[in-house]
């Protein structure tokens, strides 16, 4: 697990700016849904990965608390898969041109549907009533990548928890444009993976500071229970 702490700096310069440096500290599960980024064996299984994150596995059990705590409070999960097709080759030609031939060649290999590459990993919780989203970029939430954006907005959902790996990429690309498209966003620090704890700091800082809330997975659920509790005493 990643080392992580909010500086206190940070934290300062959030409560200047929210009142609080913890703005959404307090969670409605019901109108809450975990999105799981790109916890595939293409990222995590060393053998076939086109880009091996290592820590991503050791990230799983917190993911799978997370999921496990915001389905019995009333929420629901979301696995999202990244999906290469020849849709790709042209749509995001930017990104294809960035990479070398191998390169693009091993990311089809591990990404394209039908693939061992692209399952889910295989300790994941995922359970009955879970829903898979399918995406073609690195933010789940862009145009043209999914259909996450509507599906939580049909089902109620306004809050998003964002999990899964790599942290500065997939992770707080969907969780910028989450918040863009005006839901409430929580990066989880504890359910992300990155490359290292350098990069996964820095990426949870930029977020921090400007787009959404930090916590851990204990934060999250003990936030479900402040609006139970606060419910009660109304």
């Amino acid at each position: 697990m990643h080392a992580f702490s909010i500086p206190p700096a940070i934290a300062a310069r959030v409560a200047a700016r929210c009142g609080t440096p913890h703005p959404f500290a307090q969670l409605d599960p019901r109108r809450t849904a975990l999105v799981v980024i790109d916890m595939q064996n293409g990222f995590m299984r060393q053998d076939i990965a086109h880009a091996w994150c290592p820590m991503a596995e050791h990230v799983v059990p917190a993911i799978n608390r997370l999921g496990a705590a915001l389905r019995l409070a009333g929420g629901a999960v979301f696995w999202i898969q990244n999906l290469f097709d020849a849709s790709c080759e042209t749509e995001w030609s930017v990104m294809q041109e960035m990479a070398t031939p191998a390169a693009r060649a091993r990311r089809a290999a591990a990404m394209s549907e039908g693939t061992v590459g692209h399952e889910l990993w295989p300790g994941l919780d995922v359970r009955v009533g879970d829903q898979v989203v399918k995406k073609k970029r690195y933010s789940a939430f862009i145009q043209g990548s999914s259909d996450l954006p509507s599906i939580l907005r049909a089902r109620g959902f306004d809050t998003v928890l964002i999990t899964g790996t790599v942290t500065s990429v997939c992770c707080e690309s969907s969780a910028r444009d989450a918040m863009m498209l005006n839901f409430r966003t929580v990066m989880v620090s504890d359910g992300c993976a990155a490359m290292s704890d350098e990069e996964h700091a820095a990426s949870l800082i930029a977020f921090h500071l400007q787009f959404g809330d930090v916590l851990t997975v204990d934060e999250c659920i003990a936030g479900f229970s402040s609006i139970e509790q606060k419910a009660a005493a109304e």
